[in-house]
């Protein structure tokens, strides 16, 4: 025992003759947090910044400040590659010859056509060539069979370079757009769905949207064109492009610039090339000038399948299955032709929802009735209600039978639609997804939801007064009304994932919907 006591002492004096490592000050752990190579560091150093417990306004102009950035850098063809999920993912910088540290530079991404081959390596010299436009920096990223630009492991690419490159060039961040030919600019609509927060806009020359709903392509991840509302679109088509001519694409481009801010420049005389640039480059440049990102917008729509989804302020966390609400204008749906509407939205036999003022409303049917006959034939299983109805005759009188919670009901009436525009689905639903349009004014937020159960909001000391009560109404109810505690740990935590001066947030605002 003697001798333990012994040895323990021993020790204890060792240990308190060992120096002590210095915590870092907050201007070393700063420097560690620009200095970090990827997210995953700069989540690390933002974790060290909250332990030392700086001041939330100390913090917040910090990072509104930004990091220091090196003259020390590469200009014109930088070539690099990172890797993700076991492949090497190739792409070029084009930098301005006289890049200035101090000068916030914009930022356009180009994506290539011919995706259709093997070879995953650059194409050409990496230079933007013939499309360069306005002094920028020009992200050339590469494309191949095995990982197309619509899908998952490109829109994590494309945000992953961005991330590398706003560490070593000053970007600003309120001006990276998204271009790109023939399957890359059908690739700039993929992005323009699944992911709109780091871009301001979105140009596709000489792509289709529809492409992107061809089942060979095998997409299986929500599709909603109704993400197209948050971001400016400049598309240009050809008329005599062999592939995508503008008689095919005027009808849908119509239809998008009922939600989108779109500009259209079809050029009637183009094939599925670029001649055309030299005459549209201005006005092309003029529109990424004159469209800025707004990094936290008063309106915002995001719709997904998915939990964990995000637009700038907005996270969707929960999914719930869809109720029996009035449907949100939908840009999934494209008029198709006009035919008579009984007035009512079914999925087979339930009705799901009843147009107020409708034939059906009149003969009073009811959200959530299971019709079991018309006129005493008894629908077989899998045939829509909605086909059956247009078998009917305008003026045959009708009579259901419907199952209403545990009751039976009998329901009589005229047929006596109405002449309305039929729809059809751009993309198809694999799955549920959820949606949640945003409106702030203020330090209040309305929001309108459809099939989510929780989402958080984001919220930003430049756009909230965090001295006053924050007000959240959700589907018509008020869902949080009170004061907000701004936090050191949330604004680093974002800070670290965004990457981003304009865009920072003090508070996390969970909502549940009920």
């Amino acid at each position: 025992m003697r001798q333990a006591a012994a040895t323990l002492a021993v020790a204890l004096l060792v240990a308190l003759a060992a120096p002590i490592a210095a915590q870092p000050s907050l201007d070393e752990a700063f420097a560690a947090f620009w200095n970090a190579a990827d997210r995953v560091q700069a989540a690390s150093a933002a974790e060290s910044i909250v332990r030392l417990a700086p001041s939330f306004d100390d913090a917040l102009q910090r990072l509104r400040k930004g990091r220091s950035y090196s003259t020390a850098v590469a200009t014109g063809v930088v070539r690099a590659s990172h890797e993700m999920g076991g492949r090497t993912f190739a792409y070029s910088l084009d930098v301005p010859p006289a890049y200035k540290p101090g000068v916030r530079y914009q930022l356009r991404f180009q994506l290539h056509g011919g995706i259709g081959r093997p070879d995953a390596t650059l194409r050409g010299s990496g230079a933007i060539g013939a499309l360069a436009g306005a002094e920028q920096i020009y992200v050339l990223p590469a494309s191949w069979s095995q990982a197309p630009w619509w899908g998952p492991a490109q829109i994590e690419n494309l945000e992953i370079i961005l991330d590398k490159v706003k560490r070593s060039y000053n970007i600003d961040e309120n001006r990276v757009a998204v271009s790109g030919v023939s399957d890359g600019g059908t690739g700039v609509y993929y992005v323009g769905m699944r992911d709109t927060t780091p871009y301001a806009s979105f140009l596709p020359l000489n792509g289709f949207i529809m492409i992107l709903a061809n089942p060979s392509l095998g997409i299986r991840e929500e599709l909603s064109p109704n993400n197209l509302r948050n971001k400016p679109f400049f598309v240009v088509n050809g008329g005599r492009d062999q592939l995508y001519p503008t008689s095919i694409v005027d009808p849908y481009v119509r239809h998008l610039q009922s939600g989108v801010a779109l500009t259209y420049l079809p050029q009637p005389e183009a094939q599925h090339n670029t001649a055309w640039w030299p005459e549209v480059k201005d006005s092309f440049e003029r529109f990424v000038h004159d469209h800025p990102r707004d990094p936290h917008p008063a309106t915002l729509t995001w719709e997904s399948d998915q939990a964990e989804a995000r637009a700038h302020w907005l996270r969707i966390d929960r999914l719930r299955p869809r109720g029996v609400e009035e449907p949100l204008p939908d840009l999934n749906e494209m008029a198709s032709r006009t035919s008579p509407n009984f007035g009512v939205r079914a999925e087979g036999m339930r009705i799901t929802a009843v147009i107020k003022g409708s034939n059906a409303e009149a003969l009073g049917l009811l959200p959530g009735d299971i019709v079991d006959s018309v006129n005493g034939r008894v629908i077989p299983d899998g045939v829509p209600l909605l086909d059956l109805l247009e078998t009917i005759d305008a003026g045959t009188r009708l009579t259901l039978k419907v199952k209403r919670d545990a009751s039976a009901v009998e329901l009589a009436g005229t047929f006596e639609p109405k002449s309305t525009v039929n729809t059809v689905s751009l993309f198809r639903r694999y799955r549920s997804s959820g949606r949640v349009d945003l409106v702030r004014e203020g330090n209040t937020v309305r929001a309108t939801t459809r099939g989510v159960a929780a989402f958080t909001l984001l919220l930003s000391p430049d756009v909230f007064d965090f001295t006053k009560p924050v007000t959240v109404v959700a589907d018509g109810r008020t869902v949080f009304e009170g004061l907000v505690k701004k936090d050191v740990g949330t604004l680093m935590r974002w800070a670290a994932r965004d990457n981003d001066r304009t865009m920072l947030f003090g508070v996390e605002l969970p909502v549940s919907v009920r």
